[in-house]
């Protein structure tokens, strides 16, 4: 059940698909726009667009969060980015 009274930071969609350079769409927007809100110092552009400095920022956050860094956003990278994202503190 979703509490609907929740509001998320970011709102390009609900979906969580595997992301990796070269991937794009609405997906990749959500992605960056947790990344910016996870880590200090990023302003990633939301262009929904994977590639090597989202890609630099997706590894970036895996190492501070002590998850696999591969630089793939799946469940787990999910998982942690919803958290931070939605958290008063940052990831690193």
């Amino acid at each position: 059940m979703t509490d609907s009274s929740v509001t998320q930071i970011c709102n390009y969609t609900n979906a969580r698909p595997t992301l990796k350079q070269g991937s794009s769409g609405d997906a990749v927007k959500q992605a960056q726009c947790f990344l910016n809100f996870s880590l200090t110092g990023e302003g990633l552009l939301l262009d929904g667009e994977f590639g090597p400095v989202t890609d630099a920022a997706t590894r970036r956050f895996q190492k501070c969060s002590d998850i696999t860094v591969d630089g793939v956003i799946a469940a787990q990278t999910w998982s942690f980015l919803t958290f931070w994202a939605n958290s008063t503190g940052y990831a690193c």
